[in-house]
C-alpha cells in the first residue's frame, strides 16, 4: 500500500535533516535558502516492537517491518502559488501526498539565519497555511467556472454542486483549512477529484534545540496555543540531536545517548509511528514459516482485503481468517495453548480487522 507522508515548511527549518534521520535514502542538507529544486523520496520503516516480540516466541528466518513513503518538499517561500522559489513544483508534490508532516523551526542559531528574519513558528505556519489556501482558492474557483456552464446547460446536479463548491469557496477565503470544512460526507465528491492541499490530514514537528528535546520551550507554548483548537498532533524532536543519534553504529551507543538527554527512544520513532496513524493506517501480522511480517492496511478493512494486501489470490478465494490478539499469543506464548484456552478465534468475510490481529487465511482459488 504505497501512501506517502510529505515534509514541508519554511526553508531552513531543518526538514531535510529529520527526513534523512528516518529514510533509507539520505538527502544533501545546506544552509543556503532555496538550495535545491527537486523533493527527495525516501522510505520510512515504521518501529513496532511487537514485531520483535513475536519473533522471540515463533522464529523465522526474516522479520519484515512495515514501510511508508516520505517526501521531503524543499522549503516553500511567501510567494509559492505564483511560482516563487520553483514554488509551484512543490506544490504539485504536495498534491501527490496523502498526509502532511509540518516542520517549524522552534530553535535560535545566530549561525541559521531565519528566511522571514526572526524565529516565529506561528507566523511561519500562517505562511504556508496561506500558500496552500490560495492554490486550493484558484482550483475551487476554476471548477465553479465549469459546473456553471453546466448549469445553464441544465444539469439540476450542477446547481447543488455550485453551493458546495461556494461553500468551499468562502471557507477559504476566510483564511480557513478545508480540512475544518464541516460538510455533508455525500457533498464532498464535488472536490474530491482536485485533492486539495489544506484538507489533507496535517500534524506537526517543533524542532527544537538539544536542550528543549524533553521539555520543548517558549517558542513551542506558543505554538501549542496557536493550534489548540486544530485537533492536530504536535511532536517536539530536536533534529540535530537526532542526526547525532542516527550517526550512531550500535543500539547500545544510541541508548547509551539517549539516557544522557533523558528520552527513551528516538524521536524520529515517533514521528514515523505518528505519521502512520495520520495515514490511517494499521498493521496485521502473519508469523511462522520464512518470515514473521506485518503488513499495512487502511482502519476499517475487513478480513477479504487484508488478504489481499498479502496477495489477490489470498482476496479473491477467501474462505475463513484465523485471528490471534497480539496480547493472547504474548500471554499464552503459543497457538496450541492459545487454541486450549479458547483464543482463536475463526472470522467470516464481513470480520474488521484490529491493529494487531495475527492473521491465518485460509482460501480456495
Amino acid at each position: 500500500m504505497a501512501l506517502k507522508c510529505g515534509i514541508i515548511g519554511l526553508t531552513n527549518i531543518g526538514k531535510t535533516t529529520l527526513f534523512n534521520c528516518i529514510s533509507n535514502t539520505k538527502a544533501e542538507t545546506t544552509s543556503f535558502a532555496y538550495s535545491t529544486n527537486k523533493s527527495n523520496m525516501g522510505v520510512a520503516t515504521v518501529p513496532d516492537m511487537r514485531l520483535l516480540a513475536l519473533d522471540k516466541i515463533i522464529k523465522a528466518e526474516k522479520v519484515i517491518p512495515v514501510t511508508i513513503d516520505i517526501v521531503d518538499i524543499p522549503g516553500l517561500a511567501k510567494g509559492s502559488n505564483q511560482g516563487e522559489g520553483v514554488g509551484n513544483a512543490f506544490l504539485a508534490d504536495i498534491r501527490q501526498t496523502d498526509a502532511i508532516i509540518h516542520v517549524l523551526r522552534c530553535f535560535d542559531d545566530e549561525n541559521l539565519p531565519h528566511v522571514e528574519g526572526s524565529v516565529n513558528p506561528v507566523r511561519d505556519k500562517e505562511i504556508i497555511d496561506l500558500e496552500l489556501q490560495v492554490k486550493d482558492l484558484e482550483l475551487i474557483e476554476r471548477k465553479i467556472q465549469r459546473t456553471d456552464k453546466l448549469v445553464k446547460a441544465g444539469d439540476k446536479d450542477a446547481k447543488h454542486g455550485i453551493a458546495v463548491l461556494t461553500k468551499y469557496k468562502d471557507h477559504l477565503e476566510n483564511f480557513q483549512n478545508v480540512r475544518t470544512l464541516e460538510i455533508a460526507e455525500d457533498d464532498k465528491k464535488w472536490v474530491n477529484d482536485m485533492y486539495l492541499l489544506t484538507d489533507k490530514p496535517m500534524m506537526y514537528v517543533c524542532n527544537v534545540d538539544e536542550a528543549s528535546a524533553t521539555t520543548g520551550n517558549k517558542y513551542v507554548e506558543n505554538f501549542k496555543e496557536a493550534v489548540k483548537d486544530e485537533n492536530a498532533e504536535v511532536l517536539i524532536i530536536a533534529g540535530a540531536l537526532e542526526a547525532d543519534i542516527a550517526a550512531l553504529d550500535t543500539e547500545e551507543d544510541r541508548l547509551a545517548f539517549l539516557q544522557d538527554y533523558g528520552l527513551t527512544e528516538p524521536g524520529v520513532n515517533k514521528l514515523i509511528r505518528s505519521a502512520y496513524r495520520l495515514l490511517n493506517l494499521i498493521s496485521f501480522f502473519t508469523v511462522g514459516g520464512k518470515e514473521n511480517r506485518a503488513w499495512t492496511i487502511r482502519k476499517g478493512m475487513t478480513a477479504p482485503q487484508a488478504a489481499g494486501a498479502i496477495h489477490s489470490d489470498l482476496e479473491r478465494g477467501f474462505i475463513r481468517a484465523e485471528v490471534i490478539k497480539y496480547d493472547d499469543m504474548i500471554k499464552y506464548g503459543s497457538e496450541a495453548k492459545i487454541k486450549e484456552a479458547g483464543k482463536l478465534a475463526v472470522e467470516g468475510k464481513s470480520y474488521i480487522i484490529c491493529d494487531g490481529d495475527i492473521l491465518n487465511i485460509r482460501f480456495n482459488v
